[in-house]
């Protein structure tokens, strides 16, 4: 091998071992720490039974029509094919203030929630702040939170 070469192959091969160590070193930082995450109420929805249908989550920023009617009343609405037993709702741009929060698993995705012969939903639900539904649908008070326009983690358990 002439010496040229010899020169050009240890280059290239100490290159190439530069931008492994790069890469190595820059997965490794990405691993161990998180992004921060953009200003907004994240949500994640825990307790899926089952991947039919679609997961509804439904900000309101008062009580009028909450929690039932949310295509004229929530102020955000959010609808997906259901990923797993866990899904995740993101708002952002959401200015500070109250809110609450209803997810629906809708099943047979009719666009309703499906009830029994007493009114008893026999699909997912969940509220902000856990909020109980017992003879009826919490109340928006129950369920409200406060945002102050930074990041929000949140968690809703669906009940069936």
């Amino acid at each position: 091998m002439t010496p040229l070469r010899q020169i050009r192959t240890r280059f290239n091969a100490a290159f190439i071992g530069s931008c492994w160590s790069v890469l190595a070193l820059s997965a490794f930082h990405n691993a161990s720490s998180q992004p921060p995450l953009c200003p907004g109420i994240h949500v994640t929805v825990l307790g899926i039974r089952g991947t039919a249908g679609t997961v509804d989550c439904a900000l309101f920023d008062s009580q009028r029509g909450f929690p039932v009617d949310v295509l004229h009343f929530a102020t955000r609405v959010m609808v997906m094919k259901v990923p797993s037993s866990e899904a995740r709702c993101d708002f952002e741009g959401i200015p500070p203030g109250s809110y609450a929060l209803v997810v629906l698993h809708d099943e047979n995705m009719n666009g309703k929630v499906d009830t029994n012969w007493i009114g008893i939903p026999k699909e997912g639900y969940g509220f902000s702040k856990d909020a109980k539904a017992s003879i009826s649908a919490p109340s928006f008070k129950d369920a409200t939170f406060l945002y102050d326009g930074q990041a929000l983690e949140m968690t809703v358990n669906l009940h069936y």
